[in-house]
């Protein structure tokens, strides 16, 4: 005589042992209780309430509560924020995609030849020749022109960053700008303690 196969129903639920014969109703109902699926919404080609095309390239119907993308979001936790709160393709530590050899941003990097500068060797956006965007009509830097009402220029007529009252970064504990401070050990001081463009020893060598 062969042997008598048993057959176990293809449940989740955990199965009571076949051999044991105290099984109460409530367990055998439990065997045959399937999971519940998730409801999902029924399938959308066409353009969302907002008129895009599709709806993953909303930028209302995919932003987070705080109105940016969700990948996007420090405070939600996007997953384009590495854990050192810097974006994941610009962080160094994390060694991003972005970040060359040399220690920069690689379109910023003049040796990994970046799309940032220009043929003539400089920065394309403040490229006279290349008609950069950061040029203004008077020939200077946007944001540093006092007739077009720069960003860079404060009140006092003065580069922000350059100015004693308005606290600028530039201006160090000892106010004096930081690049020619000796005690700060500026990088405009040369190894004879005087300014490097005004040194004749260091114009020697």
């Amino acid at each position: 005589m062969g042997m008598t196969t048993i057959w176990r129903p293809h449940v989740r639920n955990n199965l009571v042992n076949v051999s044991d014969v105290d099984v109460n109703e409530k367990c055998r109902d439990e065997l045959t209780v399937r999971g519940t699926k998730r409801k999902r919404a029924p399938p959308h080609k066409g353009p969302c309430e907002h008129g895009v095309k599709r709806r993953s390239n909303c930028k209302v119907c995919r932003a987070c509560p705080h109105g940016r993308q969700r990948s996007k979001c420090k405070e939600c936790g996007g997953g384009s924020f590495c854990e050192h709160g810097r974006v994941r393709s610009m962080c160094k530590e994390c060694g991003g995609a972005q970040i060359c050899e040399h220690g920069r941003r690689r379109s910023q990097c003049k040796e990994c030849g970046g799309a940032s500068f220009c043929e003539h060797g400089r920065e394309r956006s403040k490229c006279k020749e290349c008609g950069g965007a950061s040029i203004c009509e008077h020939g200077r830097v946007r944001s540093l022109c006092k007739e077009c009402g720069g960003s860079g220029i404060c009140e006092h007529g003065r580069r922000r960053n350059q100015c004693k009252e308005c606290g600028g970064t530039s201006i160090c504990e000892h106010g004096r700008q930081r690049f020619k401070c000796k005690e700060c050990g500026g990088k405009g001081i040369c190894e004879h303690g005087r300014v490097r463009s005004q040194c004749k020893e260091c114009g020697r060598t």
